[in-house]
């Protein structure tokens, strides 16, 4: 077992009063019909640095009727938004995209800030936020329909996209740019208005990237935000708004069952990005130094807080030792701290529950078998960190093996052969991200057909891209976001048959 966990102690990348600065500067109110103002009733809620649990601001806190007046100021501009030319919907998207990159500095430490992950891991998001901003731009006046004769000749077949409508878009805590962004890009392309609800443990990145599409050109109304301490509240009145068409949520498995259910009643559209148990497969003939190099990657990023992270390390029985040894003892060198420090690699977890979750699940497995390779608790007394730890001997009836850990565990599970791998690696009912590595392509290809999951890593452990359809089957969830796909998921198809000319 590895003893030693490094500990951040650079000197900070920014001074308090810069973060003051930007605090000061980042809206703290509901965005309704283009206005930030305060909650009907004037609630509010605090947000919190996980990294030393102080509170950083104090929010509006949304309420059903301040949730009631956002779609209302959605509902009244979607006929006009709708007509808006496709050229200047890009226009917007592209100048929003411009005001990203201008101001990543701040983006960047906001996400550092409310939760947690290092300042170049930040920088890395608005990279990969700021992209959707970009690709929908493009995808927005290239989003054809078709025409063609009917077989019989007497009739001309026009196909039209038309925006969906009305959208709720509910982002999660743990990506709060690139989530925001991934939802709000292709909505605005293909022409709908938008309510959104951030999560309220990480509000201030979604509010801030708010007012860059407003600064960007966005009309009123078309983007309202109403960030809150209770999500019931908010969503309920909207969810039950005859005018709504559309509802899609990143999250829980559980709360997106509920959310698909509540849509039913009104026959939503619905796009659920939900959890993931992404396994991570190591073979025989993998390059086991690509494979370490990947396996990180997937697991760390985001300090393991993501639904594409790989959940469960399955190595071939042959090269398993080997490669623990190798993934340990880089795991064990990646610094812990506060993301502001300059040699942070990893911070903290996002809150208090997320910490004692990721303890329980490494105590359950220990007590069924398992072994701490490195790592295996918590770092200091302030915060919420947790040390970058590999399990050893691993059950599959662990709850490591069967749950989503959302945190930086990593347990370690050997098999046997081919068939082993794939049955292993589908035994869960998530089926989001998923990472094979080895040399042999045609067994590749093989997993590849046999694997029960959306998104698949060849050799390579971080595989999201805006260009690239993103979304999961089974109960990870349904719709694909990002790729040409994208534009669809806000799309409802309409077809004219016109009279022929030669009828």
């Amino acid at each position: 077992m590895a003893e030693h966990t490094a500990v951040a102690t650079g000197a900070p990348s920014v001074s308090a009063e810069q973060i003051r600065d930007l605090l000061a500067r980042t809206p703290k109110g509901l965005l309704i019909n283009g206005t930030w103002r305060d909650a009907s009733d004037g609630g509010t809620f605090d947000v919190e640095n996980p990294a030393t649990g102080e509170v950083l601001a104090t929010l509006a806190s949304a309420t059903p009727e301040d949730a009631q007046a956002a779609m209302d100021a959605a509902a009244e501009v979607q006929e006009s938004w709708a007509r808006t030319a496709p050229r200047e919907r890009a226009e917007i998207l592209r100048r929003a995209f411009d005001l990203v990159q201008e101001r990543r500095d701040d983006l960047a430490l906001l996400m550092t800030l409310e939760m947690g992950k290092p300042l170049a891991e930040a920088n890395g998001e608005v990279t990969y936020g700021g992209e959707f901003l970009r690709w929908f731009s493009e995808e927005a006046v290239r989003h054809y329909g078709r025409t063609a004769s009917t077989p019989e000749g007497n009739l001309q077949m026009v196909v039209r996209h038309k925006p969906v409508g009305p959208c709720y878009l509910i982002t999660p805590w743990n990506f709060p740019l690139a989530m925001a962004t991934r939802k709000v890009s292709p909505a605005v392309a293909a022409g709908c208005t938008m309510v959104l609800k951030s999560a309220k443990l990480t509000p201030l990145t979604s509010q801030y990237f708010a007012q860059i599409m407003i600064d960007a050109g966005l009309p009123a109304g078309v983007l309202n935000v109403v960030s809150s301490k209770s999500a019931s509240a908010v969503s309920k009145p909207i969810m039950t708004d005859p005018r709504l068409r559309k509802v899609s949520f990143t999250g829980s498995t559980p709360v997106g069952k509920q959310l698909m259910k509540d849509a039913a009643d009104s026959v939503l559209r619905t796009s659920m990005e939900l959890g993931g148990n992404g396994p991570l497969l190591v073979f025989d003939d993998a390059d086991l130094d690509k494979a370490v190099t990947g396996a990180v990657a997937a697991k760390m990023r985001n300090m393991g807080e993501a639904c594409t992270a790989a959940n469960r390390i399955l190595v071939h029985e042959s090269v398993a030792e080997e490669f623990m040894e190798k993934f340990a003892t880089t795991l064990a060198g990646l610094t812990v701290g506060d993301g502001t420090l300059e040699d942070t690699k990893v911070g903290p977890l996002v809150d208090s529950n997320a910490l004692e979750s990721v303890t329980a699940f490494v105590d359950d497995a220990l007590a069924k078998g398992a072994r701490v390779v490195t790592g295996g608790h918590r770092v200091g007394d302030k915060g919420y960190f947790y040390a970058p730890t590999v399990l050893a001997d691993v059950p599959e009836d662990a709850r490591v093996s069967c749950e989503e850990i959302f945190g930086p565990v990593a347990p370690v599970i050997t098999f046997k052969d081919e068939d082993d791998a794939v049955r292993i690696a589908n035994t869960t009912e998530y089926g989001l991200a998923s990472y094979v590595f080895t040399e042999d392509y045609k067994r590749a290809y093989r997993v590849a057909d046999r694997i029960e999951f959306g998104l698949m890593g060849l050799n390579v452990g971080v595989i999201s891209n805006a260009a690239a359809p993103f979304g999961g089957v089974k109960q990870s969830g349904v719709g694909r976001e990002g790729g040409a796909e994208g534009i669809e998921e806000y799309s409802t198809v309409q077809y004219i048959g016109v009279e022929s000319p030669w009828s």
